[in-house]
């Protein structure tokens, strides 16, 4: 057996997992696990990356000796370099607002049809090339030579090497998904400098090894190696759903719900780009096919003006409240924005005209009924739009946890639910990395062997799927 560090950073919180790995073994132990708190500072909304990254070292001593270390994190946000190699200033979040009306200018340059058609992306206010527009009026972007998404800053500290991660690269909306290259064409168009992003990379790809200051920081003996990953969390958590054949669909839960199927390639229809369907790339040739939805961010947001009750008594309240009495549009963007969230959700569903929920039990039911009418609706539309039927949905991530959730997910999709892993992005990191030292072989070999190591649970559908018919046709109305 072999031992490797899986680096994963969400967005609100990372951690450092240590997998172990044999012929036919996978174990997963947590080393060392931290918050990740934005700062709101005069300029706006700022990552505390120098935070993470101590983090990453604090995580990388407690883990001892490992074989190869991975990175993933979030997607879209990235860190300017001057042309020494320092960082110009902390790297913006994606929810700050600079980006507001950036999507209508660049529009007026290259329509939104054609930004679909060319890159495949949905759109999302955040995406790294609206935050590149937003930030010509900077005083940092005509110093930086170089732009490094977030796990491979992170890499690059580590190593003192620089590329782009493919998966990661193609949720810039600079990714051409057919030809899995940039789409020169489209920053041509909008005077994107190309030359900052440096060289692409595949996941299993080396990626350097920990520099001698990170050696001496950690205690560890090198060389160690530096393994690229699916730097995405999403593709690393994609690559850990435990399927077998190609009939299913999936929703990798967390702050947010991505849900979609894997595909041999993009949709690029005018219908899929009104649908909001994103084609972002995934490990060997795929392509996660998937749409947005807000998540459990809505019910964290709520968690905390509340004062961070107990969450498990919470959702036992919230199995007691009568079911779809109020939902709203967990894909809706007003819901962004961090803050006031208990109230924001009653207006929404004041405004239409539908009973607004009022203690935490009620709110807490109106979110995971929404949230489940939405993975009910990309799974019927990723279908619809991608020709592709399913016979079952895999939900990986921190929502496994949530039984209600799973449960409400089978009887809104009318579709068996199968729950875990828990830490899919950390797993989908570790295999990543086991295979680039050929200890498991294919997409499918990794699958199988996630299979027979991880503990999963089956949800069958229950009741009819009419009442959730019916609570989507009153939402449309609203």
């Amino acid at each position: 057996m072999k031992s490797y560090a899986a680096v994963d950073l969400g967005a609100s919180s990372g951690r450092v997992m240590v997998g172990r790995v044999g012929p036919d073994s996978l174990e997963l132990a947590e080393a060392h696990r931290f918050p990740n708190r934005p700062v709101r500072v005069p300029e706006g909304l700022r990552w505390d990356v120098l935070s993470l990254y101590g983090g990453v070292l604090e995580g990388l001593r407690a883990a001892g000796h490992v074989d190869s270390v991975g990175i993933d994190s979030w997607a879209v946000d990235y860190g300017l370099l001057d042309a020494d190699g320092a960082l110009l200033g902390n790297p913006v979040h994606y929810r700050d607002a600079r980006t507001e009306g950036i999507a209508e200018k660049v529009w007026a340059t290259v329509p939104a049809d054609e930004l679909y058609s060319a890159t495949g992306l949905q759109y999302a206010p955040f995406n790294t090339l609206y935050q590149l527009v937003a930030a010509r009026s900077s005083a940092q972007l005509p110093y930086a030579e170089r732009l490094l998404l977030i796990p491979d800053l992170l890499t690059y500290w580590l190593t003192g090497e620089q590329g782009t991660e493919l998966t990661n690269a193609s949720t810039t909306q600079l990714i051409d998904p057919r030809t899995r290259t940039w789409s020169s064409d489209v920053a041509a168009r909008l005077g994107i400098d190309l030359g900052l992003f440096a060289p692409l990379r595949q996941p299993g790809d080396p990626a350097g090894v920990l520099r001698p200051e990170v050696l001496e920081e950690t205690g560890l003996a090198g060389p160690v190696p530096v393994t690229t990953v699916g730097s995405h969390d999403t593709a690393s958590a994609v690559a850990a759903v435990p399927a077998g054949g190609e009939r299913f669909a999936y929703i990798c839960t967390g702050t947010w719900s991505l849900a979609g199927l894997e595909l041999d390639a993009p949709v690029l229809t005018e219908e899929s780009r009104l649908a909001n369907f994103t084609n972002e790339l995934g490990l060997d040739g795929t392509v996660r096919y998937l749409r947005n939805i807000m998540g459990l961010w809505l019910l964290q947001e709520c968690v905390r003006a509340w004062g961070d009750p107990d969450l498990g008594g919470l959702l036992l309240d919230a199995a007691k409240v009568p079911a779809l009495r109020s939902v709203v549009d967990a894909g809706d963007a007003a819901f962004l924005a961090p803050g006031r969230m208990p109230e924001r959700i009653a207006e929404a569903c004041r405004a239409s005209g539908q009973p607004v929920p009022e203690s935490p039990a009620e709110v807490t039911r109106c979110i995971l009924d929404s949230l489940a009418l939405a993975h009910r609706r990309a799974v019927e539309d990723a279908q619809r739009l991608a020709g592709h039927p399913v016979d079952v949905v895999y939900v990986v991530g921190g929502g496994t946890r949530n039984a209600l959730l799973c449960q409400l997910t089978a009887d809104a999709c009318g579709l068996p639910v199968v729950a875990g892993p828990t830490e899919a992005a950390a797993l989908g990191n570790v295999l990543v990395q086991a295979r680039a030292h050929g200890l498991v072989g294919d997409l499918a070999g990794m699958r199988g062997l996630l299979t027979r190591t991880q503990p999963l649970t089956r949800y069958e559908p229950q009741g009819d799927t009419a009442r959730w018919r019916a609570a989507q046709a009153r939402l449309a109305v609203g």
